[in-house]
């Protein structure tokens, strides 16, 4: 049997009034989808244990069948396992977005955007190596990530009460209030203002002004934490495969998780990606191995975005080339297997921000499963289907037990 989980990252929304009252979800061109759905188990999963923050850092590891109350110790740890970056019991990992911030003048400070107008990774490992080379020390380390993702690690204590916001929740509003608590670790001070003052007039910013493009002009740090221990999905549930996403908080759940993890050229997070080079490498992982997982970002940055035609592409480009390609691939191949579609977590147009409502999600089975839907894919559809199969589950962990055949109760 083959496994595959396919993840819309933050797909998952409520009516949009500019796409008259449809979800992105609803109005996007998804036949593939909607054909397994029909012939599919319909689900609501909780993914996200309550009063823990609903990123993808914790959604995710659900989906991979860990249960957060056990294995979650912070975002920024999961992308320091995805770039060789070891931990030790003393360090700190921090995510270190390149931001793009306002000044009005008055006090405030404007999270104008959190990625820096989708920056280059080309462009950006410019950057965090200029920082590096200026402010690097024995306490702060900088390791450049893709885009506008990188990884700060510190190492030293944090006084108590430390505690950061990511600034993908904050879009053009003040974060002033939230920068201060970097006042309270000198180090981190020093770095972020010299990060500003070197940016400032940087070659990558001045070119990208010169294009009318944002500039990156500071560094947002965020998700810390300290080395997780977890064990391998082999071990686990006995099922060795890969896993494809350009984001490196994934591919640091693959490490952990014990999967290959597939580093697919072109692949960026966004709109641009290349959705034909994750569906190839997802089949190539199929041939040897029982299990892959893909992950597609875009969904969630247009989100975050406030982007609705945006998420519209990006949900039908979901479909078309990342669902399409493998389903017809693996109907030729003519071997059994067992398909999932979901989202991690909802990033409503209207909220720019994630939400820790349970996911709706399907599970299609190339033999046939007890609970056929009838109804295509969108939200609505799943909670009905919810409604007269009582496919609720109150854990990732359960869901991916059930998924890989290891627990049958709903």
């Amino acid at each position: 049997m083959k496994y595959i989980l396919l993840i819309g990252d933050g797909m998952g929304d409520v009516p949009v009034p500019a796409l008259h009252n449809q979800t992105p979800l609803e109005v996007a061109e998804t036949p593939t989808m909607d054909r397994l759905a029909r012939s599919a188990e319909m689900l609501v999963v909780r993914t996200v244990p309550e009063g823990y923050p609903p990123g993808s850092d914790v959604a995710n590891l659900s989906l991979m069948g860990y249960e957060p109350e056990r294995y979650y110790t912070g975002r920024a740890p999961l992308e320091a396992a995805s770039l060789g970056v070891e931990l030790t019991a003393e360090e700190i990992a921090f995510r270190c977005n390149l931001v793009h911030v306002e000044r009005p003048g008055d006090g405030r400070l404007i999270m104008i955007d959190y990625s820096s107008g989708h920056i280059t990774t080309e462009e950006s490992r410019q950057l965090i190596a200029a920082l590096q080379a200026e402010c690097g020390s024995k306490e702060l380390t900088l390791y450049p990530g893709v885009s506008y993702r990188h990884l700060l690690v510190y190492h030293g204590e944090l006084p108590a009460g430390f505690t950061t916001v990511p600034p993908h929740d904050h879009s053009d509003q003040d974060v002033a209030g939230y920068f201060q608590v970097y006042e309270q670790v000198e180090p981190f001070r020093v770095l972020m203002a010299r990060a500003a003052e070197m940016f400032a007039d940087h070659p990558v910013n001045r070119e990208r002004q010169r294009l009318g493009k944002r500039t990156a002009n500071g560094i947002w740090l965020w998700g810390e934490g300290r080395r997780p221990a977890m064990e391998t999905l082999e071990h686990r549930f006995g099922i060795r495969g890969g896993l494809i996403s350009a984001v490196d908080l994934l591919k640091g759940l693959g490490v952990l998780g014990g999967l290959e993890v597939i580093e697919v050229p072109g692949a960026t997070g966004y709109l641009d990606t290349n959705y034909e080079g994750k569906a190839e490498a997802a089949l190539k992982v199929l041939e040897r191995d029982d299990f892959v997982l893909v992950h597609v970002e875009a969904p969630d940055e247009t989100g975050h975005q406030g982007l609705a035609g945006e998420k519209v592409q990006a949900v039908t480009d979901f479909d078309r080339r990342i669902v399409t390609p493998i389903v017809e691939a693996m109907e030729r191949r003519g071997e059994p297997f067992r398909l999932v579609v979901t989202m991690d977590h909802y990033t409503p147009i209207h909220r720019r921000t994630h939400e820790d409502w349970p996911v709706p999600m399907f599970l299609y089975d190339s033999r046939g499963v007890k609970h056929p839907s009838g109804r295509t894919y969108t939200e609505a559809n799943v909670l009905a289907a919810v409604q007269e199969n009582g496919l609720t589950l109150d854990s990732g962990a359960a869901f991916f037990r059930r998924f890989v055949e290891q627990e049958d109760a709903a």
